[in-house]
């Protein structure tokens, strides 16, 4: 299980992932789910994956050294797409691409064809956009409406995206909502942990802004830990008790 999110406002984009792929008593290791594109200047791209390791790892390969356009011939890769949304789509033919390959033998084996991803960033001239790419190859895209996606284990930090987070959040608050947000999946779910990779492109820059490992001794999230809590509990404590039954002070 994983836990990523992608976070989309005026001023740019915030990508934050995990990195856990496996969670028991004795067996936790790590692999970096956040794959980051860059060409300053040019673009910056970058995907969030969720599922089947091996599945997730030969699709960011496809897409990496190419696939080739069966009406035109040519071999594609992200570095050559004239956008965004036709890298989506390389990208949703290369889920495609794996699972034509690998689907049946995974299904024999009794393991499922599980992908996920989150594609992101922004193609010099073009707008900054971010996907939600599934397991079929179709994708839906974030929206001012709606301008968070997230994969993975999501359920517990998804409460706090939708209190806080709108299109005009400033960016570096977009990031320490994520950072609460996937606090609050790792406290509920033993199979989201640390490293966190976190990436911030702001529109237009054509160059990230942050790329940056959070480990088990970063100083900022842990204390970012600490107040989240504080502030829950002193919230609670805030409110006045239910006036029904007993619950009401005289």
């Amino acid at each position: 299980m994983t836990y990523c999110c992608g976070i989309l406002v005026r001023e740019g984009l915030v990508m934050i992932a995990d990195t856990r792929t496996n969670a028991g008593l004795d067996n936790i290791s790590t692999f970096r789910k956040l794959h980051v594109f860059e060409q300053p200047g040019e673009r910056v791209m970058m995907i969030a994956t969720a599922g089947n390791l091996s599945v997730t790892q030969n699709v960011v390969s496809h897409v990496t050294e190419g696939i080739e356009n069966a009406e035109t011939g040519e071999i594609e890769t992200l570095a050559k797409m004239p956008s965004m949304f036709s890298a989506a789509q390389l990208i949703g033919r290369a889920v495609r691409k794996v699972r034509n390959t690998v689907g049946a033998e995974l299904q024999s084996d009794q393991l499922s064809f599980e992908v996920t991803l989150l594609f992101g960033g922004q193609i010099k001239g073009r707008r900054l956009r971010l996907f939600m790419i599934y397991s079929a190859g179709n994708f839906i895209e974030a929206t001012e409406d709606t301008p968070y996606l997230q994969i993975g284990e999501h359920k517990y930090g998804k409460p706090v995206l939708d209190r806080a987070v709108n299109f005009e959040t400033d960016i570096y608050d977009a990031l320490k909502l994520g950072l609460v947000s996937m606090d609050s999946t790792m406290r509920s779910n033993l199979s989201v942990g640390l490293p966190i990779d976190t990436a911030l492109l702001r529109r237009d820059a054509m160059a990230l802004e942050l790329n940056h490992r959070i480990d088990n001794v970063d100083p900022y999230f842990h204390e970012l830990r600490d107040r989240w809590s504080v502030a829950l509990r002193q919230a609670h404590q805030n409110i006045p008790r239910p006036p029904y039954g007993r619950g009401e002070k005289v």
